[in-house]
């Protein structure tokens, strides 16, 4: 059972929710690329419906991951601005929150004739891409390249993202690796004639959950930068509500998640993961980051929330503890030290259970059970932002 704080009488409807969540289903087109620690639906659709946005004003999320956010948004007729590092996590929220491509199957089916013709009458140089062997068998390789091939080739860039996507959220399964969440190289006993056979079935499976999602023609703009390097001018609207849900330091490590499907989609990983906030690496050297780093860059982000949040609106952040070098981190009252550096008010504080099925690379996060759901108010100042 959720520990739910109120500090405003205003929020006392919050005690009315159960934030465990234990009977959560997720939405048929967040089950189709796999993601780590997925956030569920739940959470920012309870938080937008308690909290409200401001008529002429959008939400946004900071840290968008898999867009889920975004989508919760958009089925309410609400526009929305999400932000991620990781360009696979961007290219997940465009597809869910883009219209339905009507010719997707048609055209991906299209696109895998060719590709495996292409793969029988000619050869081809396959990208220098680290270790990829030992990962993909040669004929793997082979046909996944030239469904990458093809679909580059796609002048429609919603069409061309929604192709792209169905060939993201299989590369692990027609890989050596054994899981999304297990990074051990196994024989799993496929063969390039899987590859194809797998995109086809993605392009149908994006096709049937698009089909049950009504959502209105609202806007999502969706940034693939480094939330350090964002400022208002990228944002370019007025938000009254944030909800998100930022890296936890040392807990998970997004950029090896998606490592290969980077590489195949021609990203820059090692980019991602030098940037990326919370990553492991920063964490494990001799003289790594510790929590202040992490305090200073969510203040950081705090700062453009600043920027471009409403006066009286709303910042949601869920966050869970860290472990640095065998201490624990209270990242919670990290955040709340933040705002209350800006002069935003906690209105509550929500301690939930984290599901055991949130599963990542490293194994010290299966420790940590519970996170906190935070829930700021901005207040009126000199330099607030009205409407």
């Amino acid at each position: 059972m959720a520990n739910i704080k109120i500090y405003d009488s205003q929020y006392n409807h919050l005690k009315e929710i159960d934030w465990d969540f234990l009977d959560e289903k997720q939405d048929e087109i967040s089950s189709l690329h796999p993601y780590p620690a997925r956030f569920i639906e739940s959470i920012p659709r309870s938080l937008i419906d308690a909290l409200g946005v401001k008529p002429g004003t959008s939400i946004m999320d900071p840290f968008c991951g898999s867009g889920t956010t975004l989508l919760e948004a958009k089925k309410r007729g609400i526009d929305s601005v999400g932000v991620d590092l990781n360009p696979i996590a961007c290219l997940i929220s465009k597809v869910k929150t883009q219209q339905a491509q009507v010719n997707l199957v048609e055209v991906g089916n299209e696109i895998c004739d060719r590709a495996e013709t292409y793969c029988l009458k000619h050869g081809m140089e396959i990208p220098n891409i680290p270790n990829l062997d030992h990962w993909f068998k040669s004929d793997i390789q082979k046909s996944i390249y030239a469904l990458v091939t093809e679909i580059n080739n796609i002048d429609n860039i919603d069409l061309q993202n929604a192709l792209r996507f169905c060939l993201s959220s299989i590369i692990v399964r027609v890989s050596n690796q054994e899981s999304d969440t297990r990074y051990a190289a196994i024989e799993k006993g496929a063969s390039g004639k899987d590859v194809f056979k797998s995109f086809r079935t993605a392009l149908e499976r994006l096709k049937n959950a698009q089909s049950k999602i009504d959502c209105s023609d609202t806007n999502t703009k969706i940034i693939n930068k480094d939330i350090l390097t964002v400022n208002s001018d990228d944002v370019s609207t007025d938000v009254s509500l944030v909800i998100t849900s930022p890296p936890y330091p040392n807990a998970y490590e997004y950029w090896l998640y998606h490592k290969y499907r980077m590489w195949w989609l021609g990203y820059d990983p090692i980019d991602v993961r030098e940037h990326e906030i919370g990553a492991r690496p920063h964490y494990q050297k001799k003289n790594g980051q510790t929590e202040k780093d992490f305090y200073n860059q969510m203040s950081s982000v705090f700062k453009l929330i600043d920027e471009v949040l409403v006066t009286g609106g709303h910042v949601c952040i869920v966050i869970g503890r860290s472990v640095i070098k065998g201490r624990t981190v209270d990242n919670a009252l990290l955040i709340r030290n933040i705002a209350n550096d800006y002069k935003y008010t906690c209105v509550a504080d929500i301690e939930r259970t984290i599901a055991a099925s949130r599963k990542s690379f490293n194994l010290k996060y299966g420790k940590i059970k519970t996170e906190n759901i935070l829930i700021f108010r901005k207040e009126e100042t000199s330099e607030s932002k009205t409407l």
